[in-house]
């Protein structure tokens, strides 16, 4: 049986039975038990060219070696042949593996795979490293790069990583940790549909160069991590799932759920003990929608409001070289997270409204509204105060909406390399706060004068876009007393070096007392 292949893994199964690998190294998935005929092959037996068209291996190329047949061994054979490169895959059972991968690769027993080629990747689990070791006299002075991922659970239980374990099994090799962060569609597909950074990391400067320029001839974009020390941390890098996000994400969710709880008290718990009104109906769009906005207005606000922060505290400091606390810290490296998160509330938010008049709860309100019109024997009704509110709510809340549209569109990558560093930082600061006053502008002219009605206290609780309107005013206010000259010019002094005493210090990081250095700025 072959021993499988790595961009994630499953749990070890037992003897004689085989492995393979699936094709995103975030995923891993069970191994199964192969007998009979295996599986149709996921890539074709012709060789696929880097550019997607179909060619023929050059008679003199670099020869490399692929222990593994796998999907991720398989997917690897092609990508290399495409790259110009001769592969020679090492298997245990070579007369069943060979109709897995393309006709030019040439697929053989272990013992004959390693003879030639000078680069040989390991594509097999880490329990399987130990039946490499009868191996070890073939694989003297060659580069092994291990390609394989931990679970989560073995990234925690060994202390070592699975690099750092095959070079203390085959210590005359120079072993090299690349590719684990591809899947086995993207070195299919080409690196054109998938992430193209390859972290490369070995303790042999010379085989890692070697890797480095692999990966370059193969269309991706090799990033030197340093030692193989560093290969721990390349092998947790497809075990993280949305590390930036899960602060914001909880503060969005957070949110959602005290003003959803709000709202319903207001709006469906209020009518029905004081009035015994069943209005419960209103809990899937209503008080979603009515909760929406309030998210998005105080994400945004959250946003801006570390920057206020820091120019305070930079202002009572006198300096810029003192370090921030690290909740403002950590606060002002998720800013985009929260914008985004801020943009997709207020997206729904306008969908949501767009399917208020298609409720049938709605189309009732208006048949009841037309019956009392002409039980009262009114044939005009016209407000002239309500109609030009809600034309003014409406424009101001699109002209939001298309601002926080253009944050977020700026904030893709893609879009934000083509700016330079002042056009950047116009649309997500200046911008950004025209959107954030626009969108107060729109909340103010939501509640015009009922704040100040009665009938509009709950429970003795305030309507909710008053709660909303605290943070962002809070931070326009602020933001409009550093627009005053005396301190526009003294924050603009101090991120450009000036300190209050006039003098920089610097801590040297040595073992014995620190001393200190002063030099004038």
């Amino acid at each position: 049986m072959e021993s499988g292949q790595l961009a994630g893994r499953a749990p070890a199964p037992g003897c004689g039975e085989s492995l393979d690998m699936e094709d995103s190294p975030l995923h891993p998935q069970s191994a199964t038990r192969t007998s009979g005929k295996m599986d149709k092959p996921l890539i074709s037996h012709q060789l696929v060219d880097s550019d997607g068209s179909l060619a023929e291996a050059p008679s003199e190329v670099p020869k490399v070696g692929i222990l593994g047949s796998g999907d991720f061994a398989r997917s690897l054979a092609t990508r290399l042949l495409g790259s110009g490169f001769s592969v020679v895959v090492g298997s245990r059972n070579p007369k069943r593996m060979a109709g897995l991968f393309p006709s030019a690769a040439r697929v053989t027993f272990q013992e004959e795979a390693v003879g030639s080629p000078e680069v040989i990747f390991v594509a097999m689990f880490r329990e399987h490293y130990s039946t490499l070791c009868g191996l070890s006299d073939q694989l003297a002075g060659k580069i092994l790069v291990d390609v394989s991922n931990p679970t989560e659970r073995e990234h925690l239980q060994h202390h070592e990583s699975n690099a750092e374990y095959l070079a203390s099994l085959f210590p005359t090799c120079a072993v090299v940790k690349a590719f684990n962060v591809i899947s086995a569609w993207t070195l299919q597909s080409g690196p054109r549909d998938g992430n193209r950074q390859v972290p490369v990391c070995s303790d042999q400067p010379e085989a890692k160069h070697t890797v480095l320029e692999m990966a370059r001839a193969m269309g991706f974009t090799p990033v030197d991590m340093g030692s193989l020390a560093s290969a721990r941390e390349v092998e947790a890098m497809p075990l993280r799932l949305f590390p930036g996000w899960k602060v914001p994400a909880l503060l969005a969710l957070g949110l959602f759920i005290f003003f959803y709880a709000y709202n319903f008290v207001r709006d469906v718990l209020e009518p029905y003990v004081q009035e015994g009104k069943n209005k419960f109906y209103k809990l899937p769009v209503f008080v979603v929608n009515t909760t929406l906005p309030c998210v998005a207005y105080v994400l945004l606000s959250l946003v801006y409001l570390p920057g206020v922060l820091a120019a305070a505290l930079q202002l009572r400091r006198g300096t810029k070289y003192q370090r921030f606390p690290d909740w403002l810290d950590h606060w002002l490296q998720h800013r985009k997270q929260i914008g985004l998160l801020s943009f997709f509330c207020a997206a729904l938010h306008a969908l949501y409204s767009l399917c208020l008049p298609l409720r049938r709860s709605h189309r009732y309100d208006l048949v009841n509204l037309a019956v009392k019109q002409v039980l009262t024997n009114k044939s005009h009704l016209w407000n002239e105060e309500e109609v030009w509110r809600m034309e003014i709510y409406l424009s101001l809340g699109v002209l939001a909406l298309g601002m926080l549209s253009l944050l977020a569109v700026t904030s893709l990558p893609s879009i934000a390399n083509s700016l330079n560093w002042r056009e950047f930082s116009f649309v997500q600061s200046t911008l950004g706060f025209v959107a954030l006053v626009l969108s107060t502008l729109h909340t103010l002219t939501y509640g015009w004068t009922r704040a100040f009605e009665e009938s509009r206290y709950k429970f003795f609780l305030p309507p909710t876009f008053t709660l909303t309107l605290l943070v962002p005013c809070v931070v326009i206010l602020a933001k409009g007393l550093f627009l005053l000259p005396c301190i526009s010019r003294r924050l603009t002094k101090i991120r450009r070096g000036w300190e209050k005493d006039g003098s920089v210090r610097l801590t040297l990081p040595v073992d014995r007392a620190p001393a200190q250095k002063t030099s004038h700025v």
